[in-house]
């Protein structure tokens, strides 16, 4: 009798702890969100990767509280983590940082180490702010262009002529030629403000039939 007494008032006061750490887990992890949210460069899967910031946090969390005071509960979480694969891409490397943060703000607070986590979380937050803050970072400086040509004298040499008047950089990614039609796919840097329209004029004024796509260089499609 006295064993389970003794039992229910660990369990109690482990209970508040723990209950207080999960508090500043969630909170943080809406902070995290918020941040994702509002700061983020990502172009694609915004409202889909932020809900899911507190969840992963919270998931993290359980499990670690979880399997910590066990080691065949750590054994176990091991060999079922070896078996799952993950099979959603990642387009964008800045949704990795996202992610890896919200896990290590669950491991933090789970592994009872606050003090530390809130301090170094709030420090990798006010990092995001600042650098992020910086507008010339949030500017488009290199597109993919794709350009598709049927006009049989036209040769890719007069593109790139036309294009490095323009350019500050210019890369070929892939040429694809048919007898009845060519594509080219290059990364380009502008050289200024009005950079589309004056390409498009210029490649234009070489074919009428052209067709001419740009689109941003991060961004997958």
């Amino acid at each position: 009798m006295n064993e389970l007494l003794l039992s229910q008032e660990v369990f109690q006061v482990e209970l508040v702890p723990t209950l207080f750490s999960f508090g500043l887990c969630v909170l943080m992890s809406f902070i995290l969100r918020y941040f994702y949210m509002k700061r983020s460069f990502s172009l694609t899967g915004k409202s889909h990767i932020g809900s899911i910031i507190p969840i992963l946090s919270s998931v993290v969390f359980l499990v670690i509280v979880v399997v910590k005071s066990s080691l065949a509960l750590s054994l176990g979480l091991v060999g079922a983590l070896s078996i799952v694969r993950f099979r959603t891409p990642i387009k964008e490397p800045e949704e990795l940082v996202y992610l890896f943060l919200a896990i290590a703000i669950g491991l933090g607070y789970a592994a009872g180490q606050i003090l530390i986590t809130t301090v170094l979380i709030s420090v990798i937050l006010l990092i995001i702010f600042v650098w992020l803050s910086n507008r010339n970072l949030s500017s488009i400086n290199e597109y993919n262009l794709v350009i598709n040509w049927k006009k049989q004298s036209l040769e890719f040499n007069d593109l790139l002529d036309q294009l490095k008047s323009c350019s500050k950089e210019l890369k070929l990614v892939r040429l694809d030629k048919s007898p009845t039609e060519a594509t080219a796919v290059m990364l380009v840097t502008p050289e200024g403000e009005s950079f589309l329209e004056l390409i498009t004029k210029k490649l234009r004024s070489l074919d009428e039939d052209m067709v001419i796509t740009f689109f941003e260089a991060k961004t997958n499609w």
